[in-house]
């Protein structure tokens, strides 16, 4: 099942949260991105289905393998282009957003002639 930007950006979130704070659930994540439970819930839901996280009992989340793999995926392309807009002069909180808009269209390709190309501003 290939995964849409939003599905990517639960991921991505899911990782942040897990390192920040060990286990993750629902709520923590409608709190974090600003959506509705019901929001989480049914994203969730599509990412248990799809096979990227799985749910324990209790309510935590946990990225399978496949979910974790393109959860740091993610994670590397926004925290290298908003380091390289930084780098250029962007103020931190532009450089965010701006990296978050970018991080789920860039091709690979691209993405990986930046990380040569700039290791230096990143």
């Amino acid at each position: 099942m290939p995964l849409q930007e939003s599905g990517e950006m639960y991921l991505e979130s899911i990782y942040v949260l897990q390192k920040r704070k060990g286990n993750v659930r629902s709520i923590d994540i409608s709190e974090y991105m600003g959506y509705s439970k019901p929001s989480v819930s049914r994203a969730v839901g599509l990412l248990k289905d799809g096979g990227y996280i799985t749910v324990q009992k209790d309510g935590v989340l946990n990225l399978t393998e496949e979910g974790l793999e393109i959860a740091e995926k993610i994670y590397e392309r926004h925290t290298i282009i908003t380091n390289l807009l930084m780098a250029l002069g962007v103020d931190k909180e532009t450089a965010a957003v701006d990296a978050c808009r970018v991080e789920h269209v860039i091709s690979e390709k691209t993405f990986d002639a930046i990380k040569k190309n700039f290791k230096d501003f990143i």
